[in-house]
């Protein structure tokens, strides 16, 4: 597909588009108000020098939705800031680029817009890419955390007053501690640390409502339930931004949106179970784990089960037509591990289909064209280990299911006069084997063929 036809399909929404080459490089990135209408107009009317030479290297485009303009501008000033797009006027000069500046000198301090930073006393906060554009956030925040904004305080109130935007420290007493606390919540906000940000809001919640101060719990309430709001949109688009910075450093052909990592659970080549789970723009989509009973391999074989999982998954069985093709499939294990399932794939006739492996031990990541071992702290890396991580879980949670049902199985058909027919019964009346070890002789008895020869039988065995 063209990149004009591809621009068709972009919805009529605020956003970030990111123009590529012909080897997944970033060449730039831009914000819009309407994705569809802003790209479209590169192909519209003859392009200036610069343009030129972009669409001329650029070989694909891709986007990540955002809730407003302004969401899209704090997005396009962290993308250009980690990737360093070569035709973007990469904010190497911080003088020409707005930043936030609270000025703590004040005994109110003011929050303001300003260019540079010179003032070595004040707390600055970005660059960012467009004044109207980071004005219209920091309304949206200042709804939440009112501030003064204003260089000299005024003899009368102004709107913002009103407005409920500014405590109004030129009309009315307003508590120095206070406003300074309020501050430094707006700070913690500013600096992505929601998770403290809300913990500070619900103890002081409790806390009022504990004192009865029911208003002001209330207030609390509704700060903490439009920051939750403001977060969930912020962390949605920290997870697309981990996508692409995945894509990258696996130079992946398309965005990994949809990832489905395997592992295989066995002991002693007993109870063989596979896993696979789902991610979905990095969340778990439970709704398409699945759990594989190995078949057709015995003993102690990782690799035969692995292939087994895999074709069992991507032969697509009648009952699994509805999954969907992922993006990036991934197994729990080293190079032993991804050469069998690239093999696997490659008979299924999937060999396009991107595949990687990470390791326990050292976390090395094994693909096609070598290895990778990301650092500790990186994003990339802990997305993968937890997906990894995940998939592990399920698959020793069905293990674990398997021998507990073998063991349940095994041990009533050790019991004399237990047959078939009888041990169906005590476990749809009983549902587990710890149940019936615990029944009473009258208890056993209540089950329509259990005579009370056969219940001591029970009891003798199972206790």
């Amino acid at each position: 597909m063209g990149i004009q036809e591809k621009i068709k399909q972009f919805p009529d929404t605020p956003g970030v588009y990111l123009m590529k080459d012909e080897t997944g490089r970033i060449l730039y990135v831009g914000k819009a108000s309407s994705l569809k209408k802003r790209l479209s107009s590169y192909f519209q009317k003859p392009p200036n020098d610069k343009t030129a030479k972009l669409l001329l290297h650029t070989e694909d485009i891709d986007y990540i939705q955002s809730s407003s303009s302004a969401q899209a501008l704090l997005l396009e000033n962290s993308l250009i800031k980690k990737y360093q797009p070569y035709y973007n006027a990469a904010l190497k000069d911080d003088k020409s680029y707005p930043f936030v500046k609270i000025n703590m000198q004040d005994s109110y301090p003011q929050v303001t817009i300003v260019r540079g930073r010179k003032d070595q006393t004040a707390h600055y906060y970005g660059p960012y890419t467009n004044v109207k554009l980071i004005k219209a956030a920091l309304k949206a925040i200042r709804a939440i955390f009112p501030f003064r904004s204003c260089r000299r305080l005024p003899k009368r109130p102004c709107l913002y007053l009103h407005l409920k935007l500014c405590p109004g420290m030129c009309a009315q007493t307003v508590d120095k501690k206070a406003y300074r606390q309020n501050l430094r919540q707006l700070e913690l906000f500013l600096e992505g640390r929601y998770k403290q940000l809300i913990g500070q809001l619900t103890g002081l919640m409790q806390r009022s409502a504990e004192q009865k101060l029911f208003e002001q719990a209330a207030a609390l309430r509704d700060r903490i339930n439009s920051l939750t709001e403001i977060v969930s949109q912020t962390k949605e688009t920290k997870r697309s931004d981990i996508i692409l910075e995945l894509q990258k450093t696996l130079a992946l052909p398309w965005l990994p949106e949809r990832i489905e990592a395997f592992d295989i659970s066995e002991i002693s080549g007993s109870a063989q179970a596979g896993s696979m789970v789902s991610f979905v723009h990095g969340r778990p989509d439970k709704n398409y784990y699945r759990h594989f009973q190995i078949k057709t391999v015995s003993g102690v074989d990782d690799y035969a089960m692995m292939r087994e999982v895999l074709k069992r998954r991507y032969t697509q069985e009648p009952k699994e037509k509805s999954l969907p093709r992922p993006d990036l499939v991934m197994i729990d294990g080293g190079k032993g591990h991804l050469s069998s399932a690239q093999k696997e794939l490659k008979t299924l006739g999937l060999s396009e289909l991107p595949v990687i492996a990470l390791a326990k031990r050292l976390e090395t990541i094994y693909t096609r064209s070598g290895t990778l071992n990301l650092p500790r702290d990186s994003r990339v890396l802990h997305l993968l280990q937890r997906i990894r991580d995940e998939a592990h879980r399920f698959a020793i949670s069905y293990h674990r299911k398997l021998r507990q049902r073998k063991m349940r199985v095994s041990s009533l058909d050790q019991i004399p006069g237990i047959g078939p027919k009888r041990k169906q019964l005590l476990l749809r009346y009983f549902k587990s084997l710890q149940a019936i070890r615990e029944a009473s002789i009258e208890e056993l008895l209540k089950i329509n063929g259990i005579d009370k020869s056969t219940a001591k039988n029970i009891i003798k065995h199972l206790r």
